[in-house]
């Protein structure tokens, strides 16, 4: 599904954080059979950043919001809808979103959690705009946040060298003047949710017999050949629903899975890597806050600049995809 949107809002404040504890790839060859020049040559990943054991998703989250607020200045207190995509919250219920509100004693708002893995930050967004432009909303407070080394797999070497914790949040705001949001493309193939999952309360799918006992199960090959075939068809499609081609991209920021997976995509779209933005090489894949965590970098070191124009791609367990063209106004 594609659509150019109508948009009445824009993004206009980014925050993030991720924990203090380092796990390198040095570390990891004392507790799997790995290796530092394995795991780099396959993935791009030199490190990851790991909760401490009394640290979860809602601490990031809130350490995120202050991080934006200090940031830009702003104030979060009149919110309207709070939005925060995860996997991993602290508890199944209250949500993180609840947790949030409660902290910055956000008076009257909606708190709502959303589930849409690594595309989370990209679905997580595309409902902020889509809730401010119908008139529904004026503020919205959009947050992607996991603790992935807590259902992660430390024995399992083909998973365990991947993942890491981090959080992104963003402020979406009102502003008909100067809409950001330019066009999304969304999708989903359902019957490849067998490739990437975690358990719950069940354990089966369709008839297939679940693994993992609660932590992230992962088919990488199958994983791999559908993002490297689906993301490219949706950028071509994002663009041209918007009227644009991919040379009018300034950056292309797509879910930092595996530095080898972006290559991948960029060769088949035709984009330049040199011109793509990625935050696995010290965070690893934190799921939905990958994106923010590299607009953010690409903002610190001075490459994102107001007014480019940004292609987000969210990929992942579902099997869903989003893509979003939007315009960098802060």
């Amino acid at each position: 599904m594609s659509m150019k949107t109508a948009s009445k809002a824009r993004i206009t404040a980014i925050g993030t954080c991720v924990p203090a504890r380092v796990l390198t790839n040095f570390d990891l060859e004392k507790m799997v059979d790995t290796s530092d020049e394995w795991i780099v040559q396959r993935t791009g990943i030199r490190e990851r950043r790991i909760a401490d054991e009394n640290q979860f998703t809602s601490d990031l989250a809130i350490a995120a919001v202050e991080d934006m607020i200090k940031a830009y200045g702003k104030t979060v207190e009149d919110v309207d809808l709070i939005l925060v995509s995860t996997t991993t919250p602290d508890y199944p219920f209250p949500s993180v979103a609840s947790r949030i509100q409660a902290r910055f004693g956000i008076g009257q708002a909606g708190a709502l959690d959303v589930n849409a893995t690594c595309a989370g930050f990209a679905y997580a967004l595309h409902l902020a705009n889509g809730m401010i432009s119908a008139g529904l909303h004026r503020k919205v407070l959009v947050v992607a946040a996991e603790t992935l080394s807590k259902v992660t797999d430390y024995t399992d070497r083909t998973t365990c060298i991947l993942f890491g914790d981090g959080a992104g949040a963003v402020l979406v705001e009102r502003d008909e003047k100067h809409p950001g949001f330019l066009a999304a493309h969304l999708g989903t193939k359902g019957e490849g949710g067998i490739h990437l999952y975690r358990t719950g309360l069940s354990r089966r799918m369709g008839e297939a017999e679940l693994a993992g006992n609660g932590c992230i199960v992962q088919n990488g090959r199958e994983v791999y050949k559908w993002a490297v075939t689906t993301v490219p068809a949706g950028m071509a499609k994002v663009v041209e629903q918007a009227g644009l081609t991919l040379g009018d991209v300034d950056w292309f920021i797509p879910h930092s899975a595996n530095l080898r997976m972006i290559e991948s995509i960029c060769e088949k779209s035709g984009f330049p890597l040199e011109k793509t933005l990625y935050s696995m090489e010290y965070y690893g894949n934190t799921s939905a806050a990958t994106i923010p965590l590299a607009l953010s970098l690409g903002i610190r070191d001075g490459k994102v600049k107001p007014g480019d124009t940004l292609l987000l791609y969210g990929f992942g367990g579902g099997l869903v995809h989003a893509g979003l063209l939007v315009t960098w106004m802060p």
